[in-house]
């Protein structure tokens, strides 16, 4: 298939794309799926209602057409879908594709490293809010110990993984570990990702005063654990890049809220169900579920993502303070991933 490089109406490319393999999650993050809202027996989609292995392997080859060259595998909790690793491995053949990451609260992770090596994943990033054991488990809604997550990063790592470990930092809710998982992935040489607590959803009840900045955060930790930043890997890179002054890791800040980077967003995002989104916080998507069933050729579905994708103006982030208190009902985090 012939490889085309398309631009939405800010002249961003499309390059990134998220894929969402399943809705289901094992755990209820109060920031993405909070156990009031999202109970153990929530009616998550029907196996019928999201799109099969060949579907999303089908798209994923028109979407390379087309100029992307990283997938993110997300969820819900990827591993949760079964087979996962055996499809992987296929759409790593599919050319133009030159990276693939998968993100995953590590609760399984131990089971799958060596399939997922041998599937040809090239990175894994990793959620992990705290390290004290009783904080951790109350967050992840199920009772869930931290020990089993950092036994499961050690063993990645051991395997040969790339690790990036992201934490959402929530005013109130664990600001206090920040400096303590600073220190313990300094230690390690992993590099740590520091998340501003975003309204994405309709459920984590999102308030500005709940936010703590980057600024704040970078300031934190380099009073105890002197940083310098570091030049952008290439455009459209989400995280802003430090690392200690002692090179003994690299550290990252992804602000969504305070210092936006929406004019460099490159990421088109498919959820389980088979809908195309081309910003976190969209209210709306654009089916692909329908036609991939109801026989459109790839040509038509590459004019259609296209089409979409060049009428692109979402910044929804740099816009945030006029659109936070409308009443549009945004895509679940469980449905679209990160």
């Amino acid at each position: 298939m012939q490889q085309h490089q398309i631009v939405d109406k800010k002249n961003r490319p499309l390059q990134d794309l998220r894929i969402s393999v399943t809705d289901r999650c094992n755990f209820r993050c109060p920031y993405c799926m909070p156990i009031e809202q999202f109970g153990m027996d929530y009616p998550f989609l029907e196996k019928d209602n999201i799109l099969s292995f060949e579907e999303l392997s089908r798209l994923t080859r028109i979407f390379a057409a087309l100029g992307v060259n990283k997938i993110r595998i997300t969820g819900g909790e990827p591993l949760l879908r079964k087979q996962l690793p055996m499809w992987i491995k296929e759409i790593s053949q599919i050319e133009g594709i030159e990276d693939i990451a998968l993100t995953t609260n590590a609760s399984l992770l131990t089971k799958y490293v060596g399939q997922l090596k041998e599937a040809n994943v090239n990175r894994l990033n990793i959620s992990l809010d705290s390290l004290d054991s009783e904080r951790f488990k109350k967050m992840n809604g199920v009772g869930f110990d931290v020990q089993s997550v950092l036994q499961a990063i050690d063993h990645a790592s051991a395997a040969g993984f790339p690790i990036k470990i992201n934490m959402v930092v929530k005013k109130g809710m664990n600001e206090q570990d920040i400096l303590p998982m600073a220190s313990y992935f300094k230690q390690k040489g992993h590099t740590l990702r520091f998340i501003e607590f975003m309204d994405v959803g309709n459920h984590n009840d999102w308030k500005l005063e709940h936010v703590l900045s980057s600024k704040q955060i970078v300031e934190m930790i380099s009073g105890e654990m002197p940083l310098e930043p570091l030049e952008a890997n290439y455009f459209g890179e989400v995280a802003k890049r430090y690392r200690y002054t002692d090179g003994s890791a690299e550290i990252g800040f992804i602000s969504s809220v305070t210092n936006t980077f929406c004019d460099s967003c490159t990421r088109a995002r498919i959820s389980a169900e088979g809908y195309l989104y081309t910003c976190l916080f969209a209210t709306s998507g654009h089916d692909l579920r329908s036609p991939l069933r109801d026989g459109a050729s790839d040509e038509e579905l590459m004019k259609c993502i296209k089409n979409i994708w060049n009428g692109r103006k979402d910044e929804y982030s740099a816009l945030r303070s006029q659109q936070t208190n409308n009443s549009n009902k945004k895509i679940e985090m469980s449905h679209i991933g990160g």
